[in-house]
């Protein structure tokens, strides 16, 4: 669950990106949930064409996914898809490391295939036609089809862009389940999925779609409208059973969003997925050496993991990993052997299976090591050496401690070990429980420990706090930069201002993926 700071984040990303009045309308669909268009009009106030404007926008860069199902009216219990829209809050928070992902790709790719998924950051969702559009204005006219094609179908092949998902998936109703449509579905025996999560299940191409690229594009455009109508046919037949005063400017969002033309947009989730992966190496290097984290990132090379989220361990066989470590710089030298000693010290787990012995590291608690690592700084930068001392012992053991307890193993007396717990209890870093025990003379003993659930979505919530306030500084910065042309020596401070508050947001962006995307 995100925080109000988050919130606010969010909204003021699309505010700087698209302006107020899309903003307006992004807040409504984040604060009050999945709305039909009536409603999105009634609780914004604003105008049907300003309301149809904003949904457009916002569908066309990834912010908001449509969706319909099956509403009773009248006295008889007939039935009629209604079209609800939500807002995609990760999609939201994305936009704000379209530079990292644009990084990620010129390392792996280069330049060429970076500048062609500059398009998709920019514009949203695009068919390959308006990307060689682009292409070729940008060259002057100079570019060639084939190579756009080339270099398209290489982003595609490396999971980087994919085919965008259905415009308006209909989600079924359940005959024997009632509250099928309420927030949350509850089955016996089955994962609960809110609607918001079933629709985005429901849009979701197959990954043979998903990734297929373009193979001709003269052969490509009759199979792929073909493609779309079979996906969108239960949509259109569904809009054409809405009555004869069904809104004009919804019904252009319906047309807008049901085109036969194939469109693709960048995946965030490959991009996440890297990130994460850079992550974990960064931390297993910092820990125990280059080596390691040589053979950590050839593990999870070899997976075939696609979300970042449930990437929570990745499994490799020995022959897959000497392949990968090979291939990388200072890979040729090591041994078989000393790869091994490198799994043990990972702590990998064997698993031994009719096609060898796989090899399993656990990137969840590496990832924990992280975040841990980052709120222990949090700590020592905001209260001081020994309140550090405290907490981290306080992780390490993950258990109610008594403060004697904690006293004699921080080397602090009681008194100033009972003043620093009050301190963090108060600031919700640590949580108390008063036991009533006849103890050495005593009634009350109190125990202390870190609950880690709510202390990260603490510390989450102050971190889009933090960010807003970067992003309102940069803001603000540029805006003096525009009314100084005069003063160079301003503009030259107000530069390198702007350069520090914006590599500040990029490395919180950092600790907040540890907490919101990992």
């Amino acid at each position: 669950m995100v925080g109000q700071q988050g919130v606010r984040y969010t909204i003021s990303l699309i505010a700087t990106h698209f302006g107020d009045v899309v903003a307006k309308v992004c807040e409504c669909l984040i604060r009050r949930g999945s709305l039909s268009f009536m409603e999105v009009v009634r609780f914004t106030e604003l105008h049907k064409g300003q309301v149809k404007d904003c949904l457009l926008v916002l569908i066309q860069h990834n912010c908001v996914q449509a969706f319909s199902i099956p509403k009773t009216v009248g006295m008889g219990g007939a039935t009629k898809p209604v079209t609800l829209y939500m807002a995609i809050f990760d999609n939201i928070i994305h936009r704000m490391r379209f530079s990292k992902f644009l990084q990620i790709v010129k390392e792996h790719l280069g330049n060429q295939c970076a500048e062609l998924l500059e398009g998709f950051l920019q514009h949203g969702r695009l068919t390959f036609e308006l990307l060689y559009d682009r292409a070729s204005g940008l060259s002057g006219g100079k570019a060639k089809r084939d190579d756009v094609l080339a270099t398209f179908n290489k982003l595609v092949h490396a999971h980087y862009l994919e085919r965008c998902p259905k415009g308006d998936p209909f989600l079924e109703s359940d005959a024997n389940d009632e509250v099928s449509f309420v927030r949350k579905r509850t089955r016996s025996g089955e994962k609960t999925w809110t609607i918001e999560q079933e629709a985005i299940i429901a849009a979701a191409p197959s990954d043979a779609d998903r990734f297929s690229g373009i193979l001709n594009l003269m052969m490509d455009t009759e199979a792929d409208i073909k493609h779309i109508k079979n996906d969108s046919s239960l949509e259109v037949s569904a809009g054409n059973k809405r009555k004869h005063e069904a809104l004009e400017a919804e019904e252009e969002i319906q047309n807008t969003i049901n085109t036969i033309d194939v469109l693709w947009r960048a995946n965030y989730e490959k991009f996440v997925q890297c990130l994460k992966k850079k992550t974990c190496v960064a931390n297993v290097r910092s820990r125990f050496g280059l080596d390691a984290a040589i053979v950590l990132e050839a593990m999870i090379e070899s997976s075939d993991h696609q979300n970042a989220r449930t990437m929570n361990s990745v499994s490799s066989s020995m022959s897959s990993i000497i392949e990968s470590v090979r291939g990388k710089p200072g890979g040729l030298s090591m041994t078989l052997e000393h790869v091994r000693t490198i799994l043990e010290q990972l702590e990998c787990q064997v698993c031994t299976e009719e096609t060898g012995a796989l090899y399993t590291v656990g990137l969840k608690d590496i990832i924990e090591n992280c975040q841990n690592d980052e709120v222990e700084s949090l700590v020592f930068k905001k209260y001081g050496k020994e309140s550090y001392r405290i907490f981290r012992l306080l992780i390490k053991m993950g258990q109610l401690v008594p403060m004697d307890q904690i006293s004699d193993k921080t080397f602090l007396e009681k008194k100033e070990a009972q003043k620093i717990l009050c301190k963090l209890w108060k600031d919700d870093y640590l949580d108390m429980e008063k036991v009533n025990l006849n103890v050495r003379g005593r009634s009350e003993v109190f125990l202390w420990k870190v609950n880690k659930k709510v202390l990260w979505e603490l510390v989450l919530n102050d971190m889009f706090h933090t960010a807003l306030n970067i992003s309102q500084k940069i803001a603000q910065v540029n805006e003096e930069f525009l009314l100084s042309n005069a003063d160079v020596q301003k503009l030259e401070r107000l530069r390198r201002a702007r350069l520090i508050l914006e590599s500040s947001l990029l490395k919180l962006d950092d600790a907040i993926m540890l907490f919101h995307d990992f």
